[in-house]
């Protein structure tokens, strides 16, 4: 059913109000941060610069402290559409690179993580003695963690993709993990007896009742799993000091002071990780509708 026009516009007014109030908040903080900068060069130039002429260059260096909306999204445009794919200048070269590594990791922690909750779901001593080590292995800083297995497997001879596969997937089991132990422990206790009562095996119940219980689980923790992934793909691109990938390019950013290279492969970063997410939600939907689920939003008497 078509939504009305209002509710769009109710959804989308609101919105758009928050983006116009970034962007000016965004090139605000472009001429406080790029002021001194400015006003030295034009001063350095010989110039008398006023006010206005210092605004004016503020928003237009060539390595601004905080680079303005406008240059970004140019930066953007040059990257993507300005050079061939498969250049190493090109954006959507370092965003392939990434998402390779990202969907590799991501795979490996979604099957541990279901694999670990399936065990503590149905083995209390795997339940007592994972879990503390589960919840503890997110203490530690991934900064600290992904030096040191880059080098061991390293050492192993295990180079390229696999490294970073491995540190995305220890990001992103943790979420999977804790929100299907949430989900496979939904049905009541009820239900769980009356499957017995039935002589329902434990992989019958598994598949016939927990696993139905916990797929709005599954979901919601897969897109915090995914996005996770791509942290960690991101964070082990900047030791090994790749060639390739949006890591490799916010460091090369980072060493040469191109703040407009470093926010838009933080962009990139950001949009690849909204797709990600998206398309997570959309095996959702198809996933309730080979189901026949209803989705939370469409239930009967609901306002939405």
């Amino acid at each position: 059913m078509r939504k009305p026009a209002s509710t769009l516009r109710g959804r989308a007014l609101p919105v758009a109000g928050v983006v116009l109030a970034l962007l000016a908040g965004w090139y605000l903080a472009a001429l406080v941060g790029n002021w001194n900068g400015a006003a030295d060069a034009l001063a350095r130039a010989g110039a008398a610069p006023g006010a206005a002429d210092i605004a004016a260059a503020t928003m237009a260096q060539e390595r601004p402290v905080v680079p303005a909306p406008h240059q970004v999204l140019s930066e953007l445009s040059r990257s993507i559409v300005g050079v061939p794919l498969g250049s190493k200048r090109s954006l959507v070269y370092h965003a392939w690179v990434t998402l390779s590594a990202t969907l590799a990791g991501f795979a490996i922690g979604a099957l541990l993580g279901i694999a670990l909750a399936v065990a503590i779901v149905h083995l209390r001593s795997v339940e007592a003695s994972l879990m503390p080590w589960i919840v503890a292995s997110q203490t530690v800083p991934i900064l600290a963690v992904a030096p040191i297995i880059i080098v061991a497997l390293g050492a192993a001879g295990l180079t390229g993709l696999l490294p970073k596969a491995v540190i995305a997937a220890y990001l992103c089991f943790f979420p999977v993990t804790v929100g299907m132990v949430k989900g496979l422990n939904a049905p009541d206790r009820i239900q769980r007896d009356l499957m017995r009562t039935y002589s329902a095996s434990r992989g019958q119940i598994l598949a016939r009742l927990r696993w139905p219980a916990a797929l709005p689980y599954l979901f919601a923790s897969l897109k915090i799993a995914v996005a996770a992934s791509l942290v960690g793909t991101i964070v082990a691109e900047l030791p090994t000091g790749a060639q390739a990938g949006l890591g490799a390019r916010l460091l090369a950013g980072s060493y040469y002071g191109q703040t407009i290279q470093i926010w838009a492969a933080l962009f990139a970063a950001a949009a690849l990780s909204a797709l990600l997410v998206q398309g997570i939600g959309l095996a959702e939907g198809a996933a309730n509708r080979a189901l026949g689920t209803r989705p939370a939003g469409n239930a009967p008497g609901s306002t939405r």
